[in-house]
């Protein structure tokens, strides 16, 4: 069944708090602040189900983000799509650091310090330096934005992130023309991440992308969800998202950010090429040489609903597709 393309660009967009039903964004703020034992009472194990109780009382709550964050409205936030639920966002991840299961990053990322952080920024530009996190959350106005994420495996969600364009840093650092590329350096330290050892990784996990696509104003520099800091398990305290690619290109707890006049090297371009394109572009026409890439399963709606047919870029092909026109997707993928 096809899936009607809801609006992308509405300026009547509202902030997270808002565009979630009142009383389940109340019971996430809930959650965070008194603790999960108290949400999970009030919900009742009967609303929840066995397995999301369990969620609920294991180690995962350590993991949680508390803190509201001051946001306004964008006018880049997706419209007309149902959002994933801050639980099923914060319990279903792919970060390798802490587990290879979905579920493991929720029940061992309690361990990432996440203050102090500093961000460097280097490479080929004419301002190079260093960034305490707080002076990158002040740096412009926190950004409401609603974007679909559509991870390699074949499955979505659709989550409000909290952020501003990625454009905004770049531009203060200046990029001397022969910066091509970007490339995002994640943090790693064996001792804190010590179930990174479970996957045949090359850490630290890197990632880039074309200079053109990190200044493309979808491409969000992001510290929150839900109107929250970020959980550690989503990648805290500052991450990117890059809304036309699959998941995988949207690096976590970053630490360096470097502009370099060659394709970069990245993480699992390095591990299985034949799989993982640079690219990475949501595209339906394009299958994984395991899987199909047509259609996808949108996590947390009822079982038959989840199924959906894939867009191309993911449904935002209005504001990326003109990149990469003339290129050969099916060889650049």
């Amino acid at each position: 069944m096809l899936i009607r393309k809801p609006n992308l660009i509405d300026g009547s967009s509202i902030p997270s708090s808002e565009i979630t039903p009142h009383g389940k964004y109340e019971l996430y703020k809930n959650l965070s602040r008194r603790g999960l034992l108290t949400g999970a009472a009030a919900l009742g194990a009967s609303a929840l189900g066995a397995d999301r109780l369990a969620d609920l009382f294991s180690p995962a709550t350590t993991a949680l983000a508390a803190g509201k964050l001051d946001t306004v409205k964008s006018p880049l936030t997706t419209t007309g799509e149902q959002l994933t639920s801050f639980q099923d966002i914060t319990h279903y991840n792919n970060f390798y650091e802490f587990g290879v299961d979905k579920n493991s990053p929720s029940q061992n990322a309690g361990a990432l310090p996440t203050r102090p952080w500093k961000v460097k920024v280097e490479g080929k530009i004419n301002k190079p330096q260093t960034f305490d996190i707080d002076q990158l959350l002040k740096l412009r106005p926190l950004e409401d934005r609603v974007y679909r994420h559509r991870c390699v495996e074949a499955w979505s969600m659709v989550i409000p992130w909290v952020g501003y364009s990625l454009s905004e840093l770049v531009r203060l650092c200046d990029p001397q023309p022969s910066a091509k590329f970007v490339q995002f350096v994640s943090y790693y330290e064996p001792g804190v991440e010590r179930w990174a050892s479970q996957s045949q990784i090359a850490w630290p996990y890197v990632e880039g992308l074309r200079i053109d696509e990190a200044m493309n104003p979808l491409t969000l520099l992001t510290f929150g969800l839900y109107g929250q800091v970020l959980p550690n398990q989503d990648g805290a305290p500052v991450r990117i998202v890059v809304p036309w690619k699959y998941g995988f290109k949207s690096a976590k707890s970053i630490v360096k950010i470097r502009f370099v006049d060659k394709m970069p090297d990245t993480t699992w371009n390095e591990l299985a090429a034949n799989e993982y394109g640079f690219y990475a572009n949501v595209n339906p026409n394009v299958d994984h040489p395991r899987w199909s890439q047509k259609t996808e399963r949108r996590i947390g709606e009822p079982f038959y609903a989840q199924r959906r047919t894939t867009l191309m870029f993911n449904g935002y092909s209005e504001q990326v597709a003109s990149m990469y026109t003339g290129m050969d997707l099916k060889k650049y993928f």
